[in-house]
């Protein structure tokens, strides 16, 4: 999937550590309740302001902003089932509920626009408002 898809879902679930035997993402994380998290506007701050680098980031929050380059190119190929719908249900959250937040990592993470272009198109063929 794309930056989308990814982005913050990676950020929430802590998928920064990559499984050597594998080449997938860890899915320690993969039971986690997104919707609590989703519920806490302070939780979920700590990791948008993470991602931007205006706080400090925990242990996982600091590898994330490692992988998550690479993760966001590579259209989270090394994502399993769960954590792509993971992703989508926080990316529609964010959208949808913080757009101001949402924007502020695009313009990190997506500066030239190009995976939000390809969100767009994939949003629209599953008939969803962007």
């Amino acid at each position: 999937m794309k930056l989308v898809v990814l982005l913050l879902f990676v950020a929430l679930c802590g998928m920064a550590y990559g499984r050597p035997d594998d080449g997938k993402y860890t899915t320690k994380y993969d039971n986690i309740d997104l919707d609590e998290i989703l519920k806490n506007d302070r939780l979920l701050r700590a990791y948008v302001d993470c991602l931007k680098g205006t706080k400090k980031c925990t242990n996982d929050g600091e590898e994330l902003k490692k992988v998550l380059p690479e993760a966001i190119d590579n259209d989270c190929a090394k994502c399993n089932d769960t954590q792509k719908n993971g992703a989508r249900k926080v990316i529609r959250y964010l959208i949808k509920n913080k757009r101001d937040w949402w924007n502020e990592l695009e313009v990190i993470y997506d500066p030239t626009g190009k995976y939000k272009k390809k969100y767009e198109e994939e949003a629209k063929k599953e008939g969803l408002e962007v």
